[in-house]
């Protein structure tokens, strides 16, 4: 639907979807009805319905699709200019920041389920995160290396995806304990493992 709206119209999903994010961010996705979400939104029910046909189920994939976004937005604007060290410590301390910020809830993780991970839209939803924050690593090691920072023999694709694939293992210990070690310790060591492929010493 989005593709056929108006401007006005796309405007005013969007104000929906953020809306619902922030009710189900603080009264849970099981809890959370659509009356709740139509109250704190102002929206009509036929309004509700004219942008989510399908009810509750479309709604929680739209906010699953916008917390999703917000992911990669949170980590801006370092994530888009990893092309020094400098930067790239940069990018992992509003990493950290941000999972310390939402502690052992994930607005995502719960939604997802809610909507169930097996459906289509949800698992088009994490695969796209994962690419495009895959994408974004690899792309700042290609910068790295056009700046002589880093080997060009480097597999700057499969670097990328163990380090995300790092990162997510952190993350799912640190909703499991309330402890950052472990994402810490698998973001220092993906960034010492870069430096070391250029013959730079680890940071102190």
């Amino acid at each position: 639907m989005p593709d056929t709206l108006t401007a006005k119209g796309r405007a005013t999903r969007a104000r929906i979807v953020e809306g619902a994010a922030e009710v189900l961010r603080e009264k849970g996705v099981s809890v959370t009805t659509l009356d709740d979400i139509r109250a704190h939104t102002s929206t009509s029910k036929s309004q509700l319905f004219h942008y989510f046909p399908d009810g509750k189920d479309e709604l929680l994939l739209a906010v699953a699709q916008f917390e999703a976004d917000r992911v990669l937005d949170d980590q801006q604007p370092h994530l888009g200019r990893l092309d020094s060290w400098e930067s790239w410590y940069q990018w992992r301390d509003s990493v950290v920041e941000r999972y310390e910020l939402q502690g052992d809830q994930c607005p995502l993780g719960t939604l997802f389920l809610q909507v169930g991970r097996g459906r289509p839209g949800a698992r088009a939803i994490v695969t796209g995160l994962m690419r495009q924050w895959q994408e974004h690593l690899a792309h700042g090691m290609r910068a790295l290396q056009a700046n002589g920072l880093l080997s060009s023999s480097l597999d700057v694709d499969r670097t990328a995806a163990a380090l995300l694939a790092g990162i997510q293992g952190g993350v799912t210990i640190m909703m499991s304990t309330g402890d950052s070690t472990h994402l810490k310790a698998a973001l220092d060591t993906g960034i010492d493992h870069l430096r070391a492929s250029a013959g730079e010493p680890a940071q102190a």
